[in-house]
C-alpha cells in the first residue's frame, strides 16, 4: 500500500506558516499553499485536505511535493513551465533580424513592420514580437555632428576647465543667441484640455514678426541675463556685453563661453574687448553647441514658454520671454557640468571608430 512523505516542521516554519496560513495581506494563493501543508504536517491524507479545503487531490499531492523538495522557498513561487512551443521557428527569426539591421526595402529607407512581414512571410505581429524581443527600432533615427575644428582638444580641455574649476574672483556665463524666434498666432482658437482629452491647437498659423533672445547664463547661481532685440548683428552683441557689465559685479573677471558666430568676432566686438579687460571670450569648437549650457536653457524656455504660445505681436512675444526670465530668476535653477574631457574624448573616438567600420 502506498504511504503519503511525512512532513515535519522546524519551529522556524511552522511559525511562518501560521503567519502565511492567516493573513490577509499576501496572496490567497499563498494562504493556501500554507493552509496544506499545516494540514499535512498533522498526517492528514491528501484526499481529506482536498475534502476539507474544497481543492483537488493532485493539487494537494503538488505542493506537498513542492514543499518537501524546496521547503518554504517552495511554496512562494510556482514551478517553471515549459510554455508554448513558438510557432516561427529560430531560422526564420534570425532572418527578420538579419534583414532588419543589414537591408533596407526597394523604394523606401527603411522597414516598416508590414513591408517586413510581406517580405519574410510571416504576420505584423511576429515581426514586432521579434523587434521587440531584439530591441529593434528600424523606424527611430537620431542626428549626429562630429566636430572638424582643428583645435577641438584645446578648446574641450579649456571650456570643460571653466566648467568643472572655474577660476577664483570670476563668473563663467554661457553666451548665446536664440534668433529669429517667432511671434505665430494660430488661425483658430484651440480646445482647452479636458478630462480624455488633450488641449489642441490649429496646425496653421500666422507670422506676426520675429525677435532675437540674447541670453546669459551664469554657470554660479543659474540666473539668466536676457534681452530681446530685432536683430543680431555686432551692434546687437556690443550692447549685450553692456547690459552684462552694467548687471554683474564690477570686481570679477568674467569668462564667456561663446559660439563661433561671425558676430562674436567682429573688429568692432574685438576692439570693445580690449577696451573692457575683465572680459575672456571662449569659444567652443564648431559644430559642439552641445558644449554651451545656455542651449540647455535655451530648450527650457522653448519647451514651457514659446512653443505652445500664441502671440498677437511681437511685444506680446516679447513680454512672455521677459515673464519667463523674471521667474526662472525668482527661483534659478543650476546646471551643473559632469561629463569629464577624458569621458567625451572616449565617446567621440568610439563613434569615430564607428563610423569608420562603415566605409
Amino acid at each position: 500500500m502506498r504511504t503519503t512523505p511525512l512532513i515535519l516542521l522546524s519551529d522556524e516554519e511552522r511559525s511562518i506558516l501560521t503567519m502565511w496560513a492567516h493573513s490577509r495581506s499576501i496572496p490567497l494563493r499563498l494562504v493556501q499553499r500554507a493552509q496544506i501543508i499545516q494540514m499535512a504536517a498533522t498526517g492528514m491524507f491528501n484526499r481529506d485536505i482536498a475534502r476539507e479545503m474544497r481543492i483537488s487531490r493532485p493539487t494537494v499531492q503538488l505542493w506537498r511535493e513542492r514543499f518537501l523538495a524546496f521547503r518554504l522557498a517552495g511554496l512562494e513561487k510556482d514551478a517553471p513551465r515549459p510554455g508554448r512551443i513558438p510557432r516561427i521557428p529560430e531560422k526564420k527569426v534570425r532572418a527578420v533580424v538579419e534583414a532588419t539591421l543589414h537591408t533596407t526595402p526597394p523604394h523606401a529607407t527603411h522597414w516598416s513592420v508590414r513591408s517586413m512581414a510581406k517580405a519574410q512571410g510571416v504576420s505584423r505581429m511576429a515581426v514586432q514580437r521579434i523587434w521587440k524581443q531584439y530591441n529593434l527600432k528600424p523606424h527611430l533615427i537620431r542626428t549626429f555632428k562630429i566636430s572638424r575644428d582643428k583645435r577641438f582638444i584645446e578648446k574641450l580641455y579649456d571650456v570643460v576647465g571653466l566648467y568643472m574649476n572655474p577660476p577664483d574672483k570670476s563668473i563663467v556665463l554661457c553666451v548665446d543667441e536664440k534668433s529669429q524666434i517667432q511671434a505665430l498666432d494660430r488661425t483658430q482658437p484651440g480646445l482647452p484640455l479636458k478630462k480624455g482629452r488633450c488641449g489642441t491647437m490649429t496646425h496653421d498659423y500666422k507670422r506676426n514678426g520675429t525677435t532675437t533672445l540674447f541670453a546669459a547664463l551664469s554657470m554660479l547661481d543659474g540666473k539668466v541675463i536676457g534681452d530681446c532685440m530685432p536683430r543680431h548683428r555686432h551692434q546687437e552683441f556690443i550692447r549685450f556685453l553692456k547690459k552684462i557689465d552694467a548687471e554683474t559685479p564690477t570686481g570679477l573677471d568674467l569668462h564667456l563661453i561663446v559660439d563661433n558666430y561671425g558676430t562674436h568676432k567682429h573688429p568692432r566686438v574685438k576692439s570693445w574687448l580690449r577696451r573692457h579687460p575683465r572680459f575672456l571670450l571662449h569659444f567652443i569648437p564648431t559644430s559642439s553647441s552641445w558644449l554651451n549650457m545656455v542651449e540647455r536653457w535655451f530648450r527650457e524656455i522653448t519647451d514651457k514658454r514659446i512653443r505652445r504660445g500664441s502671440f498677437r505681436n511681437v511685444s506680446e512675444l516679447i513680454a512672455a520671454i521677459k515673464g519667463y526670465l523674471d521667474n526662472h530668476n525668482q527661483n534659478p535653477h543650476v546646471f551643473v557640468w559632469t561629463a569629464s574631457v577624458e569621458r567625451i574624448l572616449t565617446k567621440v573616438v568610439k563613434c569615430k571608430e564607428a563610423l569608420g567600420t562603415l566605409h
